[in-house]
């Protein structure tokens, strides 16, 4: 089990992701993202999908046309871990392509 970070090492992490937000009653960090179209945001969560299985850790997300919400949390330590923080900093990867 990854280790459970406390409230002020997410937000001293997240000062270096543009966007990503900590929700405490969450547990879990969050980010939305628009593109131009539906297809623009389909091929970011691709390369997202393809990011998180090679991690082994999943985000929690939803799409709606051009938008894509992720939400990040390590659910078996109850928050957010460095694994979080990780597939966040390859998420804005993705997204930078």
């Amino acid at each position: 089990m990854a280790e459970l970070l406390g409230e002020d090492a997410v937000a001293e992490r997240l000062e270096a992701l543009s966007g990503w937000r900590y929700e405490p009653a969450a547990k879990a960090i969050r980010k939305s993202f628009q593109f131009a179209d539906f297809a623009e945001a389909f091929a970011f969560m691709t390369r997202v999908a393809l990011a998180a299985e090679k991690a082994d850790h999943h985000p929690d997300w939803s799409n709606s046309w051009n938008r894509v919400e992720i939400a990040l949390s390590t659910h078996d330590s109850g928050g957010v871990t460095e694994r979080d923080l990780a597939l966040a900093e390859a998420i804005e990867k993705a997204a930078a392509r």
